[in-house]
């Protein structure tokens, strides 16, 4: 069965998302500004859900369609094909969001998708009434410029959630951004990996998963492995998929430090329940005392700044420390990720490339340093 995707992903990244998509072996691949839209069968929607490291959900795309008054939001709604994803005990909650669209009022919007959808079930079901006791299959709409985006979401919890981390020091970085930093920093797996900042150690276990070829999602459950159209097997065959794929990394090694002792307990225990511990080191150190031995390196850090945990003056200090440790020599690369424009200045030289990325809502710029 063809089924038309899309996946919602932080901005920035849509281009590591279409990448692993063609990778993965999915068609139409279409990336746009925080979202990249595919098609596939249902190999492919599991596949992705396993797979993907960058992605923050993988959603049906039900249909499209334009909408100005809240009679044609109606009538294209229950145009649409929902029994044929949607059980009649299947429970079906509506969230979403209108931006810049005559259907401004998110919750009026959402009341109709969900009266349109009952309406549509109880002809083809020929009941009056939904339990809704059954499977959660949470629809979502996105309107924008009266164009309205209908989605059934698989993934349940956002992907971003490997599974790995029960616990986390002040702000961490998320997952899937962790992730495509080690991708844009080159990343392979016969290198040394550096988070003089580690904090609880999501970039090196990120990278140590990619090294490994690890699957994110490997450990973890979807939505839609409990939607009945989707046959049970379907996830196994792409979880013992994904298995197979697993290697054991030619001289990868991994090295994280933090000046909280605490951070780097949980570090270790994230590492573990990640299954790459025997990939990665941990260690209590201050990055002013940063004096690697390996002559060649990929450091890749998130350090705290202004918006997240400290003062401007107290992040520039740091920067200036960075700046001072992180030596331009040949085989070493350094990316940093900062919101403050004015990194380069306190760090002492100029970025050899920078690339926009959104730490959650935060605007960022990922300094990268390699010639």
């Amino acid at each position: 069965m063809k089924i038309n995707f899309v996946i919602p992903c932080l901005l920035g990244i849509e281009s590591l998302i279409a990448g692993e998509l063609k990778d993965f072996g999915a068609e139409n691949v279409v990336a746009e500004n925080g979202r990249v839209l595919f098609s596939g069968d249902e190999n492919i929607l599991a596949r992705v859900n396993i797979c993907s490291r960058f992605a923050e959900r993988v959603q049906i795309l039900v249909g499209t369609f334009e909408a100005r008054s809240f009679e044609e939001l109606f009538q294209g709604t229950k145009a649409l094909p929902w029994e044929e994803w949607i059980g009649s005990l299947d429970a079906f909650p509506v969230k979403g969001y209108s931006i810049n669209s005559a259907l401004f009022s998110t919750r009026d919007c959402q009341a109709i998708i969900k009266k349109a959808v009952v309406e549509r079930m109880k002809s083809k079901y020929g009941i009056e009434w939904f339990e809704e006791t059954g499977p959660v299959h949470q629809i979502q709409f996105s309107i924008m410029k009266d164009k309205v985006s209908l989605l059934i979401d698989t993934s349940g919890m956002g992907l971003h959630k490997r599974g790995y981390r029960l616990d986390a020091n002040d702000a961490p970085i998320k997952e899937t951004l962790a992730a495509a930093l080690c991708s844009l920093s080159h990343l392979r797996p016969y290198h040394k990996l550096y988070d003089p900042m580690c904090g609880s150690g999501t970039i090196i276990i990120e990278g140590a998963m990619m090294a490994a070829n690890i699957a994110p999602g490997i450990n973890r459950r979807f939505s839609a492995e409990r939607f009945g159209v989707i046959p049970r097997n379907v996830w196994e065959e792409e979880r013992e998929r994904a298995k197979s794929l697993v290697r054991e990394p030619n001289d990868f090694e991994a090295f994280g430090s933090d000046i909280d002792a605490k951070a780097i307990e949980i570090a270790k225990v994230n590492a573990q329940r990640a299954g790459v511990d025997d990939l990665v080191n941990f260690s209590v150190a201050d990055v002013k005392k940063f004096a690697p031995k390996s002559e060649r390196g990929t450091l890749i850090c998130n350090p705290p700044y202004g918006e997240r945990l400290l003062d401007i003056t107290e992040c520039e200090a740091i920067y200036k420390d960075m700046g001072r440790v992180f030596e331009k020599k040949h085989g070493w690369s350094y990316s940093i990720i900062s919101p403050d424009e004015e990194f380069e200045k306190a760090f002492g030289r100029k970025a050899d490339k920078r690339r926009k990325l959104y730490n959650g809502m935060i605007k960022c710029q990922l300094f990268m340093y390699y010639k």
